[in-house]
């Protein structure tokens, strides 16, 4: 399962990047709003990204309307080769990301919050697609079983998008994800660290380092 990020923070990614786990990046205009300084500009900002991580960097749209989505995508393209680029699943955005495929644009479908929308989605041509997990959880309905059915789906009808899990909220999410097949989560790196952590690890090299130093007494 790829590992994503879903920050634009060049420290943060730069850290992450050192455990050798992190597969690539997803950014947000959220995300970007809050990195940009006077003297970068959007595009910049990716381009950085890009040259840490050697692997999917998401960057979103910002047009509601097909076209404006179309020459977004194809300048952000540009920015480097590890660009995807991030479009709303919208009627716009699904009519944009079937001309992006055959242009040869990797995509990846975001805000997606049912089944039909994932349909709609492959039939496209996305490279990923992104269920927002948590926002259901919040409204009270099951995150994951929408990952579930959009797995069953794909596998039933051999599509190529792969299942990217978004709005991560805690670690269970991404095991759960694991365990339903998703290709790939992206999540906050809060989050990420939590993986790393088990009260019983620490507990036992605590145990073990005790041990050790009797020896060296």
């Amino acid at each position: 399962m790829l590992i994503f990020l879903d920050t634009a923070n060049l420290e943060i990614i730069r850290k992450a990047k050192t455990s050798g786990v992190v597969d690539g990046i997803t950014t947000n205009p959220t995300h970007v709003s809050k990195e940009i300084k006077t003297t970068k500009d959007f595009h910049e900002l990716i381009r950085e990204i890009c040259e840490i991580v050697d692997g999917p960097v998401s960057a979103e749209v910002v047009s509601t309307d097909a076209e404006g989505m179309m020459k977004e995508a194809r300048e952000l393209a540009a920015v480097h080769r590890h660009v995807v680029v991030k479009i709303p699943t919208t009627p716009e955005g699904i009519r944009a990301t079937s001309q992006l495929t055959r242009e040869g644009i990797r995509t990846n479908l975001t805000l997606i919050f049912s089944p039909a929308q994932a349909i709609f989605v492959a039939k496209a041509g996305a490279t990923f697609a992104s269920p927002f997990i948590g926002r259901l959880d919040g409204l009270g309905q099951d995150g994951m079983e929408l990952v579930r059915q959009i797995r069953t789906i794909y596998r039933n009808y051999g599509f190529a998008t792969k299942l990217l899990v978004a709005s991560i909220r805690h670690p269970m999410h991404v095991v759960e994800a694991a365990l339903a097949g998703a290709e790939a989560v992206t999540m906050p790196s809060e989050i990420f660290h939590m993986l790393f952590n088990h009260p019983m690890t620490d507990l036992g090299l605590e145990r073990f380092l005790k041990d050790w130093s009797k020896l060296q007494s």
